[in-house]
């Protein structure tokens, strides 16, 4: 191994290790409609991936109406109730669970950064075959969720590697606008529904399809392995 020690993964969740995604649109599509808001799904798409509060931001603007406290207080907890009882359809992406193996038997440190709460991404751990104590940093714990950087860096300090020798992997711009202003270098994934193009505009320096297409090109972004 040639690998720099303290080289680093850090990976989005959702659309990047979990094809959960569209779970996450319909979930808050109901969400919306239970608090008597209709909104297209493909305009929910394309917030997935930021934070709660700016995802309310921008509905606001889409919508072009004010919604009052009490109604905005209850969308996080209808979209997690209604994630979860969508969660039966949740698969690993192809090739996740075999990424995260081959990172951590070629010695190289990883770790999850999603902007979904603990109540929705840590399930995802038993559905990646992953041990409770593995490094994942949800919205819980940062003050601002992507596009801001915390969590990110939050990621990288756990796992103790500096952040620019870190690698973001993720599905949408979010994720790579994040790892821009982190300082890190990003991958962006076509898992989550984001085209190519899009994901270059934001910052991916390689893009490929899923997990398992970046573990057959590993070598593209610096990991060596043994002869």
């Amino acid at each position: 191994m040639t690998n720099r020690k303290d080289s680093a993964f850090l990976f989005d969740l959702d659309g990047t290790l979990i094809d959960s995604v569209y779970q996450h649109v319909i979930a808050w599509r109901e969400a919306l409609e239970e608090v008597g808001v209709s909104l297209a799904v493909w305009k929910i798409h394309r917030r997935i991936g930021m934070s709660g509060g700016l995802f309310v931001t921008a509905l606001r603007r889409e919508l072009g109406v004010e919604l009052d406290a009490e109604t905005l207080a209850k969308l996080p907890d209808l979209h997690a109730q209604a994630y979860m009882s969508h969660y039966h359809g949740v698969r690993p992406l192809p090739g996740a669970t075999d990424l995260l193996t081959g990172l951590s038997e070629l010695g190289i440190p990883w770790a999850i950064a999603t902007s979904g709460a603990e109540r929705t991404a840590g399930v995802a751990r038993e559905l990646l075959g992953l041990p409770d104590d593995v490094p994942m940093v949800t919205r819980d714990r940062v003050r601002y969720a992507k596009p801001d950087p915390d969590l990110f860096l939050t990621a990288a300090a756990e796992i103790g590697v500096d952040i620019r020798d870190s690698i973001v992997v993720g599905d949408s711009v979010w994720d790579l606008l994040a790892a821009r202003r982190a300082g890190a270098l990003g991958i962006g994934l076509l898992s989550g529904g984001y085209g190519r193009e899009e994901l270059i505009y934001a910052g991916a320096f390689r893009v490929y399809e899923d997990p398992g297409d970046l573990l057959a090109h590993l070598d593209e972004v610096g990991v060596r392995r043994p002869a």
